[in-house]
């Protein structure tokens, strides 16, 4: 196992980057098929080595950038040219290239600068794919590059509404990039966009087989845990237990209390596993304060 943890390039909501020292360290060392209903930003299976990788996210726009991400993996170099194309058309910062921001704004605005150079072309870019109805996964991987806190995010209309972040399209981003390609090239891997309950339900496990879970968490406060509910956690335990009855080896993430609430289903649930603890360091990106959370990863073997 390579000790260099490599990131997801969508440095998405969740993602367990600071967090997989801990966990694949708890991995089992030999996996066949490798399963992930909710892969989200896919750090977790930039890390693992199997046989195959079978990476499912209710999100469509999500799993359309790691499709995409993976039809460019052997042309890299086209990749980031279409990039630059955009982000040189809507006149985007791009440090990892050369720095096209006035030192006059940088002083004016000394920590936002990047947001307040980037706004107008973000804007714009954003209106385009509203306006032309084109979830384009290259636009919409440029716009959750140069978003807030990198999320996607749409109204109810389906219109995108992520306001611009004070980030950029840096030298990070394209180390991430290539790590994803380099890794993602030659590997045997099917993405879907299915609920979490067919997606786990449908598939035929075999021995060595290895399901790692990372579901929203029901007692935080994310943009992306606004659709789970008490119902979706139970469905969720539902099925890890039968898994675990069929004899396939599981870990799942998740968190017993945070912030004064505790998860009393899930509290109930993992005491007939293995509980390892999870020392987290998350951030409130409201006040700065670190939250109080005790996290868990929760296996069967």
């Amino acid at each position: 196992m390579n000790n260099r943890i490599k990131r997801s390039p969508l440095f998405y909501v969740g993602d367990k980057y600071k967090l997989m020292k801990q966990i694949i360290n708890l991995f089992p060392k030999e996996i066949n098929n490798f399963y992930e209903p909710f892969v989200g930003g896919g750090t977790v299976f930039l890390n693992i080595e199997a046989k195959k990788y079978c990476l499912n996210d209710v999100d469509r726009n999500l799993i359309n950038i790691h499709k995409f991400l993976t039809e460019n993996s052997s042309n890299p170099n086209k990749f980031f040219k279409s990039v630059e194309k955009i982000i040189s058309k809507y006149k985007l910062s791009r440090s990892y290239k050369e720095d096209i921001i006035p030192n006059s704004l940088k002083k004016e605005w000394e920590k936002t600068y990047f947001a307040r150079f980037n706004k107008e072309g973000y804007g714009k870019l954003r209106d385009w794919v509203n306006k032309n109805k084109k979830n384009a996964p290259l636009i919409l991987y440029i716009l959750l590059i140069y978003g807030f806190n990198r999320m996607l995010r749409f109204n109810g209309g389906g219109q995108f509404n992520l306001p611009v972040g004070n980030v950029d399209f840096n030298k990070n981003v394209v180390n991430a990039l290539s790590n994803y390609f380099n890794f993602v090239q030659d590997k045997n891997i099917v993405f879907s966009s299915k609920d979490f309950r067919s997606f786990i339900s449908e598939k035929e496990y075999l021995k060595n087989d290895f399901i790692y879970l990372d579901p929203p968490y029901l007692i935080t406060a994310s943009e992306y845990n606004k659709f789970w509910d008490h119902k979706s956690e139970s469905d969720l335990l539902y099925l890890i237990d039968k898994l675990n009855k069929k004899g396939i080896r599981f870990a799942l993430s998740n968190v017993t209390h945070y912030n004064g609430s505790k998860n009393d289903l899930l509290i109930k649930f993992i005491r007939k596993y293995k509980i390892h603890k999870i020392n987290s360091n998350y951030i409130s990106y409201h006040n700065n304060s670190k939250k109080e959370i005790t996290e868990v990863l929760v296996t069967n073997y």
